[in-house]
């Protein structure tokens, strides 16, 4: 805590009141990711986010400063996380701040990834020597372990429960949000002439231990693919050197204002 003072001079004399006003809390960095840090606030239920003009690849390994990511990332999360909101699904989010910060309520978050596919891409496509591109049936949901010294292992529900990483009852939670995200964001990418390829999701408890959705909604954690043209339209662009990062998430930015303003009219 900081208190403030005042120095008040006439001439030669010099007069030192001390005004003791609102204690002023010394914000602190809490977490520093590959994108965003989140930092304390006066409130210790609250976090302050910001996103950072940062882009990485394979695990931390292929790193680049990307000027405006950081803008559009935050816009493109906070609309999302609105829109999912108003659907019924429970997040952190608060508000946004600015144009790279924004308020979230603080968790702990479960160090699990839930990954659901709807197209072979990526890391699917290497992994099982399949082709990108084909439309699965039913969902393919994966679980990861958040382990960047482990490189983020495959884990499964046994072994998810065994470490006490989470209880039943949570992962089964997390799994029926997942879902309900995937047919929501479907539709909404669908309408935006976007397909919504695969996508990571994270979560976290509360202080009363519910489980909400947390981290962010972005390109940044999934795959969108143009409907007509199969372009990349996500990180993928930085991960193949496609062209240029920010240019192509302010056009799914401008197509998701574009759609959102539809439904409010």
């Amino acid at each position: 805590m900081q208190i403030q003072d005042r120095v008040l001079c006439t001439g030669t004399h010099s007069l030192l009141f001390l005004f003791q006003l609102r204690p002023i809390a010394v914000a602190k960095l809490i977490y520093e990711g590959k994108a965003k840090q989140m930092w304390s606030t006066d409130d210790p239920e609250v976090l302050r986010v910001v996103y950072m003009d940062q882009a990485t690849a394979l695990n931390g390994k292929k790193k680049d400063q990307i000027n405006g990511k950081g803008i559009v990332n935050n816009e493109i999360s906070s609309l999302i996380f609105q829109y999912l909101m108003k659907k019924g699904i429970e997040t952190h989010f608060i508000k946004k701040l600015s144009e790279t910060e924004e308020l979230v309520k603080k968790v702990e978050i479960v160090p699990l990834e839930m990954v659901t596919r709807n197209v072979s891409a990526g890391h699917f496509a290497t992994r099982f020597g399949v082709e990108e591109g084909i439309c699965f049936e039913t969902p393919v949901e994966e679980t990861y372990y958040k382990s960047d010294e482990l490189d983020d292992p495959f884990i499964n529900e046994s072994q998810s429960l065994a470490l006490k990483i989470v209880k039943k009852e949570e992962l089964d939670a997390m799994w029926d949000i997942s879902r309900r995200v995937n047919e929501i964001l479907t539709a909404l990418f669908d309408r935006m002439g976007l397909i919504l390829v695969d996508f990571k999701l994270e979560f976290g408890r509360l202080s009363n231990g519910r489980i909400v959705l947390a981290d962010e909604f972005s390109p940044d954690n999934c795959r969108l693919w143009d409907k007509q043209t199969r372009a990349h339209m996500d990180k993928d662009v930085y991960r193949r050197d496609l062209g240029d990062l920010t240019s192509v998430y302010e056009e799914v930015l401008r197509r998701l204002k574009n759609e959102l303003s539809k439904e409010e009219a």
